[in-house]
């Protein structure tokens, strides 16, 4: 039995009404009661669902055979599919195991998550051997694979690069869905679910499209994706919240809508869902939308975090010699702030040498120094 629930090993990526899927090497077995693996006819993990946002499939086919106890897995349609060629050592390394090969599948996913050297998932390793050997270059020893495309690990699930190096292998984002549009284009990508009530509401993608660094009164972009099939209607709230915790009390309310109801066949949009600012302290924040239909409520944080800074934040001066008689100043600001930058010989009497409106961060300045002088001090203010 300990084999059997190995060979069905998925591990779902749900986070809150985002769901990703990820299959482990998988093997389907009956379920009309023939237990031969071999005339499996039935049960299939070749198949993503509509339902499902993301799918990544790591698989091999190393084994020696399910009769000696290390069955071969599959790949998996509507996935990012990357079969694992060379899993030497890990399991192998464990005596009187049953499943080397199709053990080493579940190490290598651990390996993406625990960068430990050697990382151990209880019952075996992988060290540096495992680390130059399993992953490709592209996945640099396994910082850029497996967990890392999971929704917190953060990496672009749209990517079009092919890890494994030619056009022809597998793409990233092969794993998105493309049942609908949601920025990876259409394709048959999905299998259509038996049945779809849609009486739950469901966001199920939200991100930040512009900068996540916001000075305080300009809105923050973001864009929303959501589905409902019921006949309620609907309530959409956006909070900034100071955890990634949305029932406890520190979140600030940033928009409420009430969007349209969208049917089981369709998906819904904001491209361009402007957050306020106004009144937000500065600081770093989650932000989450909360989507209700007065029964049934679902919460989905955006993966990035939004820094929202005061306006009145003072100017940094960074001063370098050019040559013997010329210094220049770098001001870093806040874009839209009008600096007046001054010199000083004591400290007590202050000229003012220009005046900016940075329409970026960064201001350069070059200043002649004066003839004969014996020292010079440089200051920037807000103007007010």
């Amino acid at each position: 039995m300990r084999l059997q629930y190995k060979l069905l090993t998925s591990v779902f990526k749900v986070y809150l009404g985002n769901p990703g899927l990820t299959t482990l090497d998988p093997y389907p077995l009956n379920n009309d009661g023939n237990v031969d693996p071999a005339l499996y006819a039935d049960a299939s993990a070749s198949n993503t669902y509509a339902n499902v946002l993301f799918a990544d499939n790591y698989w091999q086919d190393l084994g020696l055979g399910y009769e000696l106890g290390d069955p071969d897995g599959e790949a998996v349609s509507g996935a990012y599919v990357r079969q694992l060629f060379n899993l030497s050592g890990g399991y192998w390394n464990v005596s009187s195991l049953d499943a080397p090969d199709h053990s080493n599948v579940h190490l290598w996913y651990h390996g993406t998550i625990d960068f430990d050297l050697p990382a151990s998932d209880g019952s075996a390793s992988s060290g540096s051997y495992e680390r130059t050997n399993w992953w490709v270059t592209y996945e640099n020893e396994g910082v850029i694979a497996g967990f890392y495309y999971s929704l917190i690990g953060g990496g672009n699930r749209m990517s079009g690069d092919h890890p494994l190096g030619l056009p022809d292998d597998p793409a990233i984002v092969d794993g998105y869905n493309q049942q609908w549009d949601f920025g990876a284009g259409n394709s048959a990508n999905r299998t259509l679910l038996p049945s779809n009530s849609g009486t739950w509401p469901d966001i199920i993608k939200f991100g930040i499209t512009g900068t996540n660094v916001v000075v305080a009164n300009n809105p923050v972009s973001t864009t929303l994706y959501y589905q409902y099939a019921g006949t309620s209607n609907l309530t959409l709230q956006i909070y900034y919240d100071s955890d990634f915790n949305p029932y406890d009390s520190n979140s600030v309310l940033a928009a409420q809508i009430q969007p349209p109801v969208t049917g089981a066949g369709s998906v819904y949009y904001y491209s361009n869902l402007a957050l306020t600012t106004t009144n937000i302290p500065p600081g770093v924040y989650a932000i989450y939308g909360k989507i209700s239909d007065g029964v049934h409520t679902r919460y989905l944080y955006t993966p990035e975090l939004v820094e929202i800074i005061s306006s009145q934040q003072p100017p940094v001066l960074g001063i370098s010699k050019s040559n013997s008689s010329q210094f220049v100043i770098n001001i870093s600001g806040v874009p839209n702030q009008t600096i007046i930058l001054q010199t000083s010989a004591d400290l007590q009497t202050w000229t003012p040498l220009a005046t900016n409106t940075l329409v970026s961060s960064t201001w350069l300045y070059t200043n002649n120094a004066p003839p004969n002088f014996g020292q010079q001090f440089y200051r920037a203010l807000l103007s007010q």
